[in-house]
């Protein structure tokens, strides 16, 4: 039987060297993410939900413990291996939006295909239909400082969707937009999980988090709270 579990973290420590100061950032946490949920992970600034969700998005390697993404220890793959397979699991958005500010929208959805050697009438072609389907049809040409917050934002969602991946981790989607255009991006968001994508999203409020299926509570780097909305 086929796992249902996506990624797993076992156990997981992250442990910073500064000077001559040990910072624990997560400190033993264990959590799954299985196919087809909405899970939130909130916690005040500070508490390491960020270096959770690097954990989560197996963006780093855990100081202790063990990740596993499709069931492969990361800990165990060259740095190539791990970018292809990450490159193809999981889409990321971001609270900044991390836009390249040269490119056009049509070009920033483009880019993470060309990561993955797609070719590039089907990267073009696919990054059209994306912005389209996030009502940008008519934006394709404009650089990031010609679009909104929001814009930006949809933007970011239609190049997380480019490589078709299983997950679609969210940091603070709706942290740099203001609360009508939150909530389209949040209704957008579940729209993709009702059609069978799973979500990670990181948060700091609860009012969003509580719209996730499952809530992941972190306080000094622990999970302390794990409450469900299904």
């Amino acid at each position: 039987m086929v796992s249902e579990t996506i990624i797993e973290l076992s156990d997981v420590w992250k442990i910073y060297e500064l000077g001559k100061i040990t910072v624990e950032a997560v400190r033993g946490i264990s959590l799954k993410v299985k196919k087809g949920g909405f899970l939130a992970v909130m916690g005040p600034s500070g508490s390491g939900k960020s270096t959770c969700m690097n954990m989560v998005g197996c963006l780093d390697i855990p100081s202790r413990g063990e990740i596993h993404l499709l069931g492969q220890d990361i800990a165990h793959m060259t740095e190539s291996e791990l970018a292809q397979i990450r490159g193809k699991t999981i889409g990321f958005i971001f609270q900044q939006f991390n836009l390249i500010g040269t490119l056009t929208a049509l070009e920033n959805v483009m880019l993470p295909m060309a990561f993955q050697n797609i070719p590039l009438a089907v990267r073009k072609e696919r990054a059209k239909e994306l912005l389209t389907l996030v009502g940008l049809g008519d934006r394709v040409n404009h650089h990031p400082n010609e679009l909104s917050g929001g814009q930006q934002q949809r933007v970011a969602i239609a190049r997380s969707l480019g490589n078709n991946p299983q997950v679609i981790l969210a940091d603070e989607p709706t942290g740099n937009v203001d609360s009508a255009t939150g909530k389209i991006i949040l209704d957008y968001l579940k729209k993709l999980n009702q059609e069978g994508k799973t979500i990670v999203m990181v948060t700091h409020d609860l009012a969003i988090a509580n719209q996730a299926k499952r809530v992941v509570h972190i306080y000094d780097g622990k999970i302390k709270e794990e409450t469900k909305n299904e």
